[in-house]
């Protein structure tokens, strides 16, 4: 079976969140149960050059805005499978991978490349699976090509929603340019007065699947589809969700070569080293017994930032540290630096994105890991967290829901707390009984267990996802 995956983002080449851990792990636990994957992603100005070879191949044929243009195509296998590389400069040599007035243009570009590539090496795909609205395009034009194109007949489709608020709109009139004028393209975009590639590709593709099973059921609501929802309805017999996995390659404290200090379920001792080294890094006092509280995400709304600006004082009033790392809405930034001014000695924070690294070290040195998320599709800090003896604290949403169990000392059960209201007092109530249990050594450490042996590996959710390809494979279009 031939797997090509296609997305916008991609570890270690480029990421702004989950999706790209995800592309950079499906592809590499594809490989490791023998089928023929690849992944395809723009090159992007920022990419680290060491991540590429000398490999290239040179002028392949695009079909763009009425002429053809020869794009270069760069290889690599950082990411643990065959990587392709779309190279357009004018698209792809900015500052940011997202933002743009001509985003759609940039990745109906990017889609168009990409089966162009897969033609002109002969490499007929059985599957392709795109992600996101920027894949969309891909999607709609593959099934298009079905009617007219013997190669690329064969080939059936899966699309993934990492996060359904991300709906790719742009202006109807643009349709035309990009070859999708005609119908039924034309309708299949059409969302809203506008034209919305993430519309186009749950419509076009053979299948659906989004990130956790619990997301899966709150997209096919009004609250939670984003005017979607009637869409994922109809489709629901084709349309299944399958929790993301977590790159144990990757994220293993035993291994970790950016950590402080290695460490194991069956012995924790680094993990102390690892809380003095992030104490140091965030310059905050050498109190290891004190608890660490942290968060790693972008500062949006989604991630629950307005619950934690609520709660700021009160968090500090349990006597705990707090360490945050992320970027995002000013707001948010605003508000960190505040509290980061108002309490030095208590409270650390990295307004950016620092690399990976940092995220490592938050994620071994702390003690409990918040994800007080208004949705959460899926979610990988909250895995990275039990896989390190980091307790996460969650909204019961999405694959948050899925994947954490609260604690109950009478069974030693448990892997960490979540709670269900988005409210203030609904978190705070959550990080006072962590905190409880964080006085309890024999019970806390036993929750610390029970998270690092759970297996959130990619090896289970690729075998979910071939089973998914074999399906569509045998359906009818």
């Amino acid at each position: 079976m031939r797997v090509a995956l296609l997305s916008s983002e991609v570890v270690p080449f480029a990421k702004t969140g989950g999706l790209a851990d995800v592309a950079g792990a499906l592809p590499k636990a594809l490989r490791e149960h023998d089928r023929d994957a690849v992944v395809i992603l723009p090159h992007y100005d920022q990419i680290d050059r060491g991540f590429l070879t000398d490999k290239v191949i040179e002028n392949v044929p695009v079909e763009w805005r009425g002429g053809v243009r020869p794009t270069r195509v760069w290889q690599s296998d950082a990411a643990g499978a065959p990587g392709y590389l779309i190279e357009a400069p004018e698209y792809f040599s900015r500052p940011s991978i997202y933002g743009y007035g001509d985003d759609h243009e940039r990745f109906a570009f990017f889609s168009r490349a990409t089966l162009a590539l897969c033609k002109h090496l002969d490499w007929q795909p059985d599957i392709i699976h795109g992600n996101d609205w920027p894949c969309g395009f891909a999607v709609i034009e593959l099934r298009a090509r079905r009617r007219y194109d013997s190669f690329y007949q064969p080939t059936r489709t899966l699309f993934s929603i990492h996060n359904i608020a991300y709906q790719g709109a742009f202006d109807r009139r643009d349709l035309w340019w990009l070859g999708f004028g005609d119908p039924p393209e034309r309708d299949d975009f059409m969302f809203k007065g506008a034209a919305s590639a993430l519309k186009a590709g749950l419509i076009a593709a053979d299948a659906l699947t989004t990130v956790s099973r619990r997301y899966a059921e709150e997209v096919q609501t009004p609250e939670q589809g984003y005017g979607l929802d009637w869409l994922l309805r109809a489709r629901r017999n084709r349309f299944v969700g399958v929790t993301n996995g977590v790159d144990y390659d990757i994220w293993n404290p035993e291994t970790d070569p950016h950590i402080a200090a290695n460490f194991s379920a069956e012995d924790l001792a680094g993990k102390r080293e690892c809380k003095l080294d992030l104490l140091r890094r965030f310059g905050l006092p050498q109190e290891p017994d004190r608890p660490i509280i942290a968060i790693v995400s972008r500062l949006v709304a989604q991630k629950g930032y307005d619950l934690i600006r609520q709660a700021a004082g009160a968090i500090l009033d349990t006597g705990s540290f707090f360490i945050a790392l992320g970027a995002g809405d000013k707001e948010y930034e605003d508000f960190l630096q505040r509290w980061h001014d108002s309490a030095p000695q208590r409270v650390g924070i990295y307004k950016g994105y620092a690399g990976e690294p940092l995220a490592h070290q938050i994620e071994a040195g702390a003690d409990m890991f918040l994800m007080p998320s208004l949705y959460e599709p899926c979610g990988l800090n909250q895995m990275y967290s039990m896989r390190y003896a980091t307790v996460p604290i969650v909204r019961a949403t999405g694959g948050l829901d899925d994947t954490v169990e609260n604690f109950d000392p009478e069974r030693g059960a448990g892997n960490g707390f979540k709670f269900y209201p988005y409210t203030t007092s609904a978190l705070l109530e959550k990080i006072r009984e962590a905190l409880y249990f964080y006085g309890k050594p024999e019970a806390w450490t036993q929750m610390q267990r029970n998270g690092m042996t759970m297996d959130n590996s990619w090896s289970a959710a690729a075998k979910k996802y071939l089973e998914i390809y074999e399906e569509i494979l045998k359906s009818p279009t």
